[in-house]
């Protein structure tokens, strides 16, 4: 038997998540779905744009992220696109998650959706949200960057 490699496939990137917020901690989790979810996912359909994850009953849960409807499938068997979807952590993993949210403020975001050994999985953050002059900030380094990379390439 051979065994599979760790590689992955990324499926949906949220770019927005790291110029909104500051990225403290990352966590894999894996994503409790569907049938048609899972289907759709593996033909590219998933946004994380506005994307969040709360702690509820000791539980983690993935909101407003948008999965579309399988296209194949009938409306009896497929999805809502926005529907709420538990995130499968440790107890351990959550119990501080449950710290950091609560005590520090912190914003749970997803920041990709990736195929890991042919299961959903989903990083996700611990965020501290940026004030508007940190987002200039971080525009300003950004561009300072490139501006020096083309110098270079000229020299």
């Amino acid at each position: 038997m051979s065994e599979k490699s760790d590689s992955y496939k990324v499926i949906a990137d949220n770019r927005q998540a790291r110029f909104r917020y500051e990225i403290l901690e990352t966590y894999e989790a894996g994503v409790e779905l569907k049938g048609t979810e899972v289907k759709s996912i593996r033909q590219g359909k998933a946004n994380l744009q506005d994307g969040y994850a709360l702690i509820r009953n000791g539980e983690a849960w993935l909101l407003n992220v948008h999965i579309s409807p399988y296209q194949k499938a009938t409306d009896f068997f497929n999805h809502d696109p926005r529907r709420t979807r538990r995130l499968l952590l440790h107890k351990k993993e959550i119990r501080k998650l449950i710290g950091k949210v609560e005590q520090e403020g912190l914003t749970l975001v997803p920041l990709k959706m990736y195929f890991k050994r042919g299961f959903v999985k989903v990083t996700i953050a611990l965020g501290k949200g940026k004030k508007l002059h940190d987002k200039r900030e971080s525009l300003k380094e950004r561009q300072d960057k490139r501006d020096m990379a083309r110098a270079m390439k000229r020299d």
